[in-house]
This record gives structure tokens, C-alpha cells and sequence, in this order.
């Protein structure tokens, strides 16, 4: 992993976000049976966009942000991020996923200064930081908790606290939200929406949910069943900040049906 010193100065200020792009990334996996999983993608999302990437289950959108994240090298093609393609785990990029993975020895600080710590951020420098972030995250008083006596909403929390204590440039989310119960999971929407409006990083947000990528997204993009390719671009002109009561307007709707109907489309294409 690459890292940088913090020195023990005045914070930086906001970080811009960076654009992405993966260009015609191909990937297969080997072994016995070997699984083509990404076929010649091509994809943007611009500086401080939020793009949901949505598609039938085992299409590759997770390997497609492991790639981007430089945790997977892809057999042909590249991602690239402000120009500069990546070769391997960066700070610019934040990666939370499905479940929190939290160090379940460590406090929800300890958890969140971990990344700080490997960077060589001074130590006070870094509980500054923690603070800061569980601060942003709503969650304050868990800093000394460990990971077991959190509900999931608060362990997740506590997981994009972490993914962006090194000021990501660019935010991946995989499936951040689907453990947790229809509530906790539209609050957590909602606060996602106001956090991105605080950090303004590029989001690229895998998701199972029609109606998540709609109320989250700029752009929902719609992938192919395996090997996966983009199906389609949907834009969300819905106006920020947005409302849970959004979800029931007939725009929101119509967007959706949109969004299906190009799933049903790809899924019977690739049968036929």
C-alpha cells in the first residue's frame, strides 16, 4: 500500500474530487473453469459525480470496483484515475464494503485511525482525525466501543469513518447498506446523500436496489449479466439535497421502470 506522511501541521483543507475512467478493462478468472467476468468496459464518472453501478447478481460490478480500488490488476485495458492509471492500492480512492470489517480488538477510533496509523500520521494528529470523522458520521459516543456491542448501522458508520480518513479522492461502495434492515437503511441513504454533500468525493456506489441507485445517483449505469459490459447510461435529474418522500414521486418512477426494463432487456439478450 502506498503511503504518505501527515505532518503535524494545520489540517489540509477539502480535497477535490477526481474524475475515473476504466478503459476496455477486460478480466478472467483462472482455474479449472475459468470465468470471464468484465468484457472490454468502458466507463466515467466525473469529479464529484455519485454513479450507481447496478446489474443481475455475479455480473462482476464488485470485481469492476476492485479493479478500480487497484486491489485486482484486469487482463487487458486499465482504470484511471485524474489520468494516472492504477497499478495498485491508493490513497486517493476509499473502498467500503458489504460488511464492515472492522478489527474487532480495536475501539470504533482505534478501527477508524488504523489506516492514519500505517500512513504515519503523528498520533495526535490522528485522534484528531477519528474524532473528526465519527463526528461527520453522527456517532461521537462509540468512539471507544468495540465492534461487537454496535448495531450494523453504527458498524458501517464506523467502516466509511475509516474508508475516509486519508481524504479520499474517490469513494467505492460496495453494497454498503444491504445487511441492514428497510429503516436503518433508508436513514442511511439519507445521510450518505448529506455526507457526500460535506466531502464532495467522487461516489461510485454498487447496489442491488432500483430504488437506492435512483434516490442516490446522477447517473444510474445498468450492467450485462456476466461477462459484464455497460447496458446502459441512466441519468437521475432529480434536484439535490433529496427526500426520502422523493422515492414516491412519478419521476422517481419513471426512472426506475427505466432502469428494469433495460435489466429485463440485457438479461434476454445474453439468453438468447
Amino acid at each position: 500500500m502506498t503511503t504518505t506522511t501527515e505532518p503535524a501541521t494545520t489540517p489540509r483543507g477539502p480535497v477535490a474530487p477526481a474524475g475515473v475512467r476504466v478503459d476496455a478493462v477486460s478480466l478472467t478468472f483462472g482455474g479449472p473453469r475459468p470465468t470471464h467476468v468484465l468484457d472490454a468496459l468502458d466507463l466515467e464518472v466525473r469529479p464529484g459525480e455519485i454513479v450507481a453501478l447496478i446489474g443481475p447478481n455475479g455480473c462482476g460490478k464488485s470485481t469492476l470496483l476492485r479493479v478500480i480500488a487497484g486491489l485486482i490488476a484486469p487482463d487487458a485495458g486499465r482504470a484511471v484515475i485524474d489520468g494516472e492509471p492504477i497499478t495498485a492500492p491508493d490513497v486517493r480512492v476509499g473502498l467500503v464494503f458489504q460488511e464492515p470489517r472492522l478489527l474487532p480488538w480495536r475501539s470504533a477510533e482505534a478501527n477508524v485511525r488504523f489506516p492514519l496509523e500505517l500512513a504515519g500520521w503523528p498520533a495526535d494528529r490522528q485522534r484528531r482525525r477519528a474524532a473528526e470523522l465519527l463526528d461527520l458520521m453522527g456517532i461521537p459516543d462509540v468512539a471507544g466501543a468495540r465492534p461487537s456491542t454496535l448495531s450494523g448501522g453504527t458498524s458501517q458508520r464506523v467502516a466509511i469513518a475509516r474508508a475516509l480518513a486519508l481524504e479520499p479522492r474517490v469513494l467505492l461502495l460496495d453494497e454498503p447498506f444491504s445487511a441492514l434492515d428497510a429503516l436503518t437503511r433508508e436513514r442511511l441513504n439519507a445521510e450518505l446523500q448529506e455526507l457526500w454533500a460535506r466531502s464532495r468525493a467522487t461516489i461510485l456506489l454498487v447496489t442491488h436496489s432500483i430504488p437506492e441507485a435512483v434516490f442516490l445517483a446522477d447517473r444510474v449505469i445498468v450492467l450485462s449479466p456476466r461477462p459484464a459490459r455497460v447496458v446502459a447510461d441512466v441519468p437521475v435529474r432529480i434536484p439535490r439535497p433529496r427526500r426520502l418522500a422523493d422515492l414516491d414521486t412519478a419521476f422517481v418512477s419513471s426512472v426506475a421502470a427505466e432502469v428494469r426494463a433495460q435489466l429485463a432487456e440485457s438479461r434476454e439478450e445474453r439468453a438468447s
